[in-house]
Protein backbone atom coordinates (compact mmCIF):
# COMPACT_ATOMS: atom_id res chain seq x y z
CA UNK A 1 0.00 0.00 0.00
CA UNK A 2 2.99 2.59 1.10
CA UNK A 3 5.01 1.64 -2.34
CA UNK A 4 1.56 2.42 -4.47
CA UNK A 5 0.97 5.88 -2.68
CA UNK A 6 4.85 6.23 -3.52
CA UNK A 7 4.40 5.35 -6.78
CA UNK A 8 1.33 7.98 -7.51
CA UNK A 9 3.13 10.86 -5.72
CA UNK A 10 6.04 10.29 -7.99
CA UNK A 11 3.72 10.57 -10.91
CA UNK A 12 1.70 13.21 -10.16
CA UNK A 13 5.04 15.22 -9.21
CA UNK A 14 6.62 13.96 -12.28
CA UNK A 15 3.28 15.55 -14.11
CA UNK A 16 3.13 18.61 -12.49
CA UNK A 17 7.19 19.92 -12.49
CA UNK A 18 6.79 18.63 -16.24
CA UNK A 19 3.89 21.03 -16.90
CA UNK A 20 5.66 23.82 -14.94
CA UNK A 21 8.43 23.35 -16.82
CA UNK A 22 6.58 23.91 -19.97
CA UNK A 23 4.66 27.12 -18.80
CA UNK A 24 7.81 28.61 -17.34
CA UNK A 25 9.76 28.16 -21.26
CA UNK A 26 6.69 29.40 -22.68
CA UNK A 27 7.10 32.51 -21.02
CA UNK A 28 10.65 32.84 -22.35
CA UNK A 29 8.79 31.88 -26.18
CA UNK A 30 11.35 28.95 -26.41
CA UNK A 31 10.82 26.88 -29.07
CA UNK A 32 9.22 23.08 -28.86
CA UNK A 33 12.65 22.01 -28.33
CA UNK A 34 13.62 23.68 -25.83
CA UNK A 35 10.13 23.74 -23.70
CA UNK A 36 10.77 19.99 -23.57
CA UNK A 37 14.05 20.46 -22.50
CA UNK A 38 12.95 22.58 -19.63
CA UNK A 39 10.51 20.48 -18.92
CA UNK A 40 12.85 17.15 -18.59
CA UNK A 41 14.88 19.67 -16.73
CA UNK A 42 12.02 20.65 -14.07
CA UNK A 43 10.55 17.17 -13.52
CA UNK A 44 13.96 15.32 -12.88
CA UNK A 45 16.35 17.42 -11.74
CA UNK A 46 16.02 17.83 -8.10
CA UNK A 47 15.43 13.72 -8.26
CA UNK A 48 18.90 13.39 -10.31
CA UNK A 49 20.63 15.48 -7.08
CA UNK A 50 19.30 13.60 -4.54
CA UNK A 51 20.13 10.10 -6.21
CA UNK A 52 23.36 11.12 -6.94
CA UNK A 53 24.18 12.37 -3.28
CA UNK A 54 23.12 9.17 -2.28
CA UNK A 55 24.62 7.14 -4.23
CA UNK A 56 21.73 5.33 -6.00
CA UNK A 57 23.10 5.15 -9.39
CA UNK A 58 22.47 4.96 -12.10
CA UNK A 59 19.50 7.48 -11.47
CA UNK A 60 15.87 6.66 -11.10
CA UNK A 61 15.06 8.13 -14.87
CA UNK A 62 17.90 6.11 -16.49
CA UNK A 63 16.79 2.60 -15.12
CA UNK A 64 13.05 3.26 -15.92
CA UNK A 65 11.40 4.37 -19.09
CA UNK A 66 8.31 5.00 -17.65
CA UNK A 67 9.62 8.57 -16.22
CA UNK A 68 10.76 9.91 -19.35
CA UNK A 69 7.24 8.80 -21.29
CA UNK A 70 5.22 10.18 -18.42
CA UNK A 71 7.35 13.78 -18.71
CA UNK A 72 6.52 13.59 -22.60
CA UNK A 73 3.30 13.27 -22.74
CA UNK A 74 2.69 15.58 -19.91
CA UNK A 75 4.76 18.73 -22.18
CA UNK A 76 2.69 17.61 -24.48
CA UNK A 77 -0.48 17.82 -23.28
CA UNK A 78 0.46 21.42 -21.92
CA UNK A 79 1.28 22.57 -25.48
CA UNK A 80 -1.44 21.55 -27.01
CA UNK A 81 -4.00 22.81 -24.57
CA UNK A 82 -1.92 26.38 -24.25
CA UNK A 83 -5.05 28.46 -25.65
CA UNK A 84 -6.94 27.34 -23.02
CA UNK A 85 -4.53 28.69 -20.48
CA UNK A 86 -5.31 32.76 -19.69
CA UNK A 87 -2.85 33.25 -17.44
CA UNK A 88 0.78 31.33 -17.67
CA UNK A 89 2.38 32.81 -14.90
CA UNK A 90 -0.88 31.53 -12.23
CA UNK A 91 -0.82 28.49 -13.87
CA UNK A 92 3.05 27.64 -13.40
CA UNK A 93 2.49 28.79 -9.60
CA UNK A 94 -0.24 26.60 -8.83
CA UNK A 95 1.83 23.40 -10.59
CA UNK A 96 5.50 24.57 -9.22
CA UNK A 97 3.97 24.50 -5.90
CA UNK A 98 2.06 21.32 -6.19
CA UNK A 99 5.13 19.31 -7.23
CA UNK A 100 6.94 21.32 -4.08
CA UNK A 101 4.82 19.35 -1.89
CA UNK A 102 4.77 15.82 -4.04
CA UNK A 103 8.67 15.96 -4.62
CA UNK A 104 9.47 17.04 -1.04
CA UNK A 105 7.47 14.08 0.52
CA UNK A 106 9.34 11.67 -2.26
CA UNK A 107 12.27 12.98 -0.94
CA UNK A 108 12.03 12.61 2.62
CA UNK A 109 10.88 9.09 2.08
CA UNK A 110 13.77 8.30 -0.01
CA UNK A 111 16.40 9.52 3.05
CA UNK A 112 14.08 7.26 5.54
CA UNK A 113 14.51 4.36 2.95
CA UNK A 114 18.45 4.73 3.12
CA UNK A 115 18.40 5.07 6.98
CA UNK A 116 19.21 8.32 7.32
CA UNK A 117 18.79 10.63 10.29
CA UNK A 118 15.56 13.20 10.19
CA UNK A 119 17.62 16.49 9.84
CA UNK A 120 19.26 14.69 6.44
CA UNK A 121 15.88 13.49 5.46
CA UNK A 122 14.87 17.22 5.52
CA UNK A 123 17.38 18.26 3.53
CA UNK A 124 16.87 15.52 1.07
CA UNK A 125 13.03 16.48 0.80
CA UNK A 126 14.39 20.44 -0.02
CA UNK A 127 17.01 19.21 -2.64
CA UNK A 128 14.28 16.88 -4.64
CA UNK A 129 11.47 19.59 -4.15
CA UNK A 130 13.50 22.50 -5.25
CA UNK A 131 16.65 21.68 -7.33
CA UNK A 132 15.03 20.74 -10.68
CA UNK A 133 13.53 24.43 -10.29
CA UNK A 134 16.78 26.13 -9.66
CA UNK A 135 18.16 24.31 -12.68
CA UNK A 136 15.38 25.00 -14.89
CA UNK A 137 15.21 29.16 -13.53
CA UNK A 138 19.38 29.25 -14.31
CA UNK A 139 18.53 28.21 -17.78
CA UNK A 140 15.91 30.34 -18.50
CA UNK A 141 17.76 33.42 -17.10
CA UNK A 142 16.18 34.18 -14.26
CA UNK A 143 17.10 34.34 -10.84
CA UNK A 144 15.68 30.79 -8.90
CA UNK A 145 13.35 31.24 -6.39
CA UNK A 146 15.17 29.39 -3.95
CA UNK A 147 17.47 32.31 -3.80
CA UNK A 148 14.80 35.09 -3.07
CA UNK A 149 13.03 36.14 -0.12
CA UNK A 150 10.07 34.42 -1.70
CA UNK A 151 8.72 31.45 0.76
CA UNK A 152 10.08 28.38 -1.26
CA UNK A 153 12.69 26.41 -0.15
CA UNK A 154 11.37 27.12 3.40
CA UNK A 155 8.12 25.30 2.53
CA UNK A 156 9.98 21.92 2.07
CA UNK A 157 11.89 22.37 5.45
CA UNK A 158 8.39 23.11 7.49
CA UNK A 159 7.04 21.05 5.98
CA UNK A 160 9.97 18.22 6.67
CA UNK A 161 9.80 19.37 10.48
CA UNK A 162 6.01 18.97 10.32
CA UNK A 163 6.16 15.23 8.95
CA UNK A 164 8.77 14.32 11.56
CA UNK A 165 6.99 15.85 14.56
CA UNK A 166 3.70 14.02 12.90
CA UNK A 167 5.45 10.70 13.08
CA UNK A 168 6.31 10.76 16.45
CA UNK A 169 2.48 11.14 17.64
CA UNK A 170 -0.68 9.29 17.29
CA UNK A 171 -1.33 10.79 13.71
CA UNK A 172 -2.15 8.45 11.49
CA UNK A 173 0.46 6.85 9.36
CA UNK A 174 -1.29 6.63 5.64
CA UNK A 175 -2.60 10.23 5.73
CA UNK A 176 0.89 11.44 6.99
CA UNK A 177 2.45 11.78 3.16
CA UNK A 178 -0.63 13.20 1.45
CA UNK A 179 -1.07 15.72 4.89
CA UNK A 180 2.75 16.91 4.73
CA UNK A 181 2.43 17.20 0.95
CA UNK A 182 -1.01 19.75 1.58
CA UNK A 183 1.26 21.45 4.18
CA UNK A 184 3.67 22.29 2.10
CA UNK A 185 1.24 23.57 -0.98
CA UNK A 186 -0.66 25.32 1.01
CA UNK A 187 2.43 27.47 2.66
CA UNK A 188 3.38 28.05 -0.55
CA UNK A 189 0.19 29.27 -1.92
CA UNK A 190 -0.51 31.28 1.67
CA UNK A 191 3.07 33.09 1.26
CA UNK A 192 2.58 33.84 -2.08
CA UNK A 193 -1.71 35.21 -1.49
CA UNK A 194 -0.45 37.50 1.34
CA UNK A 195 2.88 38.21 0.24
CA UNK A 196 4.89 37.01 2.92
CA UNK A 197 8.64 36.79 3.24
CA UNK A 198 12.14 36.18 4.44
CA UNK A 199 13.64 39.36 6.05
CA UNK A 200 14.90 41.64 3.67
CA UNK A 201 19.13 41.86 4.47
CA UNK A 202 19.42 45.17 2.23
CA UNK A 203 16.27 47.56 3.41
CA UNK A 204 18.98 49.74 5.34
CA UNK A 205 21.03 49.88 2.32
CA UNK A 206 18.19 51.39 0.36
CA UNK A 207 17.34 53.49 2.91
CA UNK A 208 21.09 54.81 3.32
CA UNK A 209 21.25 55.80 -0.43
CA UNK A 210 21.09 59.33 -1.52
Amino acid sequence: MKEDLLKLIDILGTITFSISGVFAAMQKRLDIFGILIISFITSIGGGTLRDVLLGDLPVKWMRDIETPLIILVSAICAILFRHIIKNFQQTLFIFDSLGLGFFTVLGIQKGIKFGLNPGICVVLGTVTGCFGGVIRDILLNNIPLIFRREIYATACILGGIIYFILFQTHFPKEWLDVTVMLVVFMIRFLAVRYKLEMPDLYSEDKKGRP
